[in-house]
């Protein structure tokens, strides 16, 4: 869900798109930090918002960084 909404925030299809590593935050939801792998050797780090269930919402794209690599810390 969050693929389509980076996508269109960078103007740009990722041909990969896989998630390699995460760390969560329990707040009034969860937060995520996620590393994903969106091409052979770049990396992005994506900041995902998930509201409580009961607020029926799907996870939101809350900010990114692009240009990182396999080793940049998350």
């Amino acid at each position: 869900q969050v693929k389509t909404q980076l996508e269109k925030e960078v103007n740009m299809t990722y041909p990969i798109f896989n998630a390699v590593e995460y760390r969560s935050q329990v707040v009034a939801g969860t937060n995520y930090c996620i590393k994903v792998q969106v091409s052979d050797d770049e990396y992005a780090h994506l900041l995902v918002f998930r509201a409580l269930p009961q607020e029926d919402q799907g996870p939101k794209l809350v900010r990114y960084w692009t240009g990182k690599t396999r080793h940049d810390p998350l």
